[in-house]
């Protein structure tokens, strides 16, 4: 029973986990490895999971793992290499519409990765992955008002990122 349910969970969310760490994390094999500790966790404790929300729940879980490595490490992450590679594409398919979508995410992308990492973190989980001001709060394990300040603050510094790189292009 445990077995297939964690199978279950896995080919659903695994996709959406492995972004977010990879994001996080900014290297390819380091997040490979961090979902299958997040996954190990999850298998270890599914069956004291209580009816919460899996999906924030596993997200908590794989935050955790990324902290672990983070302290183990104890070295800043540099930048996150790929994330916007696999957000959903324009209708329009032509050329010069790729080549705008793949420049905008990655300049997004490099501004992001400029951001704290606790702004970072935040901004990620709301606006990226679309979790609620509350469950992104939980996952990152901090007060719903500390959530909604990093946020704000995640925000602001990337309309000054963008201004800043508006002013330079001129």
């Amino acid at each position: 029973m445990k077995r297939s349910t964690l199978e279950s969970v896995y080919r659903k969310y695994m996709p959406e986990v492995y972004r977010y760490l990879r994001t996080l994390c900014g290297e390819e094999a380091a997040a490979e490895d961090l979902v299958q500790e997040t996954f190990y966790r999850a298998y270890l404790h599914l069956e004291n999971y209580k009816d919460e929300k899996i999906k924030p729940w596993l997200f908590r879980v794989a935050y955790n793992a990324f902290i672990d490595m983070k302290r183990k490490e104890s070295r800043s992450i540099t930048s996150s290499d790929d994330f916007f590679h696999n957000l959903p594409d324009d209708d329009r398919k032509g050329p010069e519409s790729v080549i705008l979508q793949k420049e905008a995410r990655d300049t997004l992308q490099d501004w992001i990765s400029k951001l704290p990492d606790l702004q970072k973190q935040a901004l990620i989980l709301y606006d990226l992955h679309q979790f609620s001001y509350q469950e992104s709060a939980d996952i990152m394990g901090i007060a719903l008002s500390h959530f909604k300040i990093l946020l704000f603050r995640a925000r602001q510094q990337l309309r000054k990122i963008r201004e800043r790189n508006d002013r330079d292009e001129r």
